[in-house]
């Protein structure tokens, strides 16, 4: 099982009506959320865990789960709202404008956090970035961290941060439990001021250093390996998603090869690695194919 953890929102995506008006079309969104949504669609077992509302954006949101085969019974649920996110797009390139207070997944709390026996945990989103949801997703990191597998792409939005010293301080604590960390480059450039992925392993003693780079596909870097991985070419109508599904994608391969488990993902070769990096990529070329964060199913692939 992989136990998706982080923010599920409503991306209020730029549209026109037919009279020629701008407007903004409701869509279930959120990078985690994004990335279970994926995970269902492709047939891997998954769980979600985030705050979810039950407001008529919640519903949306809990429907959307449901109907992608995502078991969300782990949520924590509250009458408090959903978080929206106004989506701009220049040149394909999404930018968000969020609305985020005391919203059901931002008022999170320890208390809420869930018992799992899930073998992978993914974590990342903005979900991060505010408390006291931030500081919940930490600690279920650092206390399922000796025991399961942890994924984490921080994803980060540099306009949605107000504290960036205490968002890079939590980033640090948990990359450093990390197992696989997904970042695109300029996540890293952010993260670290270069784009340099292999010292971002060496630093954090990550099994996996996934660094995706847009159409120029993506650089996979171990202790002892460092190679890159093809995009696939694709009509790329937006960028909405790509990176959550990739995550997806490169794990559910990884269950698939029965690598999701400590000792496994440490020892992970290359071969296996190349496989389940060009099945992200693959399933990323899909969703950046078709207009929002709409993942395939196993049966478009």
């Amino acid at each position: 099982m992989i136990l998706c953890c982080g923010e599920a929102l409503i991306d209020m995506l730029p549209r026109e009506t037919a009279s020629g008006e701008n407007a903004f079309a409701p869509h279930a969104g959120g990078a985690v959320f994004n990335t279970a949504i994926a995970l269902g669609r492709l047939g891997a077992p998954v769980q979600f865990f985030s705050g979810l509302s039950s407001d008529l954006f919640g519903t949306i949101l809990q429907d959307q789960l449901r109907a992608s085969g995502v078991d969300a019974s782990v949520a924590a649920l509250s009458d408090r709202p959903t978080t929206l996110a106004f989506v701009t797009l220049t040149n394909g390139h999404a930018s968000y404008a969020f609305y985020d207070e005391n919203t059901a997944g931002r008022m999170l709390t320890p208390d809420d956090l869930p018992d799992t026996q899930a073998n992978a945990l993914f974590f990342g989103g903005i979900s991060l970035v505010v408390e006291p949801c931030a500081a919940a997703y930490e600690a279920l990191m650092l206390r399922e961290a000796s025991r399961a597998v942890t994924m984490i792409d921080p994803n980060i939005r540099p306009g949605f941060i107000k504290d960036e010293a205490a968002y890079r301080a939590r980033l640090d604590r948990m990359l450093a439990v990390a197992d696989i960390i997904k970042t695109s480059d300029e996540d890293l450039a952010w993260l670290t001021g270069s784009d340099d992925a292999a010292a971002l392993r060496a630093k954090t003693g990550a099994a996996v250093v996934l660094l995706t780079r847009g159409a120029d596909g993506v650089t996979v870097v171990t202790k002892d390996a460092s190679f890159d991985v093809p995009a696939l070419k694709a009509d790329v109508v937006d960028t909405v998603g790509a990176g959550d599904t990739f995550s997806a994608g490169f794990l559910a391969n990884l269950e698939v090869q029965g690598l999701l488990t400590k000792s496994a993902i440490t020892g992970a070769g290359q071969d296996a690695l190349t496989r389940a990096t060009a099945f992200g990529a693959r399933v990323a070329a899909i969703t950046v194919s078709r207009a929002g964060a709409n993942p395939p199913w196993a049966s478009e692939l």
